[in-house]
């Protein structure tokens, strides 16, 4: 048995305990056995947990949320810390450090006529502290590690800024109509098919960013919309007394006609 004060609440300094403890001899096997990598994939979940909270609009769940999240960045920061490198107060300092400097129009004395010049200055303020000195040195610093559609609209927004755009969303639309051509060559010769696929998707990327449309709401919408037609479907099917896997495809499509006639 551990020694621990239980306690009524708790703060920040206790969850970097609680997580020194699990992590020490004695302690849980199976935080013991976690290292970076390991855990990669639940840092990534707990972030889009938040991010859901935030979508429902619900305090309490964002709150329990963010303590997943919250218990993900010390998890992490203990591992650093057992190696000997950096721990959760290193972290702090250095994202600290990083708001001082890149806010110079409230810890300095320059001055800013909005937000969007605050945005300007934070970029230039992020290349020099990054060592970026090219443009392709800002495309290439885009984390890799992003959901695809996002990187393709940051990857864009930097090509952009150079001037390497289309004048207008007429461009990026032929383009679009382009990549879909190519892709139907591959598909029909059964060659490339991934990167031309690739290519039609970067293409509707370059689309949603001239229509000012967030590629990745989007499709988190198109998901949905099937999601509750594919449901209404079904709950139709079984209306008739049927499941879906009895039913011809024609016989479904209808009733997703039909679904979609409701909603129109």
């Amino acid at each position: 048995m551990i020694d621990f004060e239980q306690k009524p609440s708790y703060d920040v300094a206790d969850l970097v305990e609680i997580v020194r403890i699990l992590r020490a001899p004695g302690g849980c096997p199976w935080d013991r056995e976690q290292d970076h990598h390991s855990i990669r994939r639940d840092l990534l979940e707990e972030a889009y947990e938040v991010a859901e909270a935030i979508d429902e609009e619900s305090p309490e769940h964002l709150r329990e949320e963010l303590g997943d999240l919250l218990l993900q960045v010390v998890m992490h920061s203990r591992m650093e810390e057992e190696a000997g490198r950096a721990n959760l107060s290193d972290v702090a300092d250095g994202i600290c450090k990083k708001l001082i400097y890149r806010h110079p129009h409230v810890f300095g004395d320059v001055t800013v006529s909005g937000s969007g010049q605050v945005l300007e200055n934070w970029e230039e303020l992020k290349k020099k502290e990054k060592h970026q000195k090219t443009a392709s040195d800002s495309v290439d610093a885009v984390a890799r590690s992003l959901p695809g559609l996002w990187r393709a609209e940051k990857i864009q927004k930097k090509a952009a800024k150079v001037g390497f755009d289309w004048d207008s969303v007429d461009g990026a639309m032929a383009k679009l109509r382009e990549e879909t051509d190519e892709l139907q060559a591959a598909i029909r010769d059964g060659s490339n098919v991934e990167e031309e696929l690739g290519d039609l998707l970067f293409a509707a990327v370059n689309v949603a960013r001239f229509v000012k449309t967030d590629p990745e709401g989007a499709m988190t919408a198109a998901c949905d919309k099937f999601a509750r037609r594919f449901r209404a479907v079904e709950e139709a099917a079984q209306a008739q007394g049927r499941e879906l896997s009895s039913m011809t495809l024609p016989e479904m499509d209808a009733l997703w006609d039909a679904v979609k006639q409701r909603e129109a």
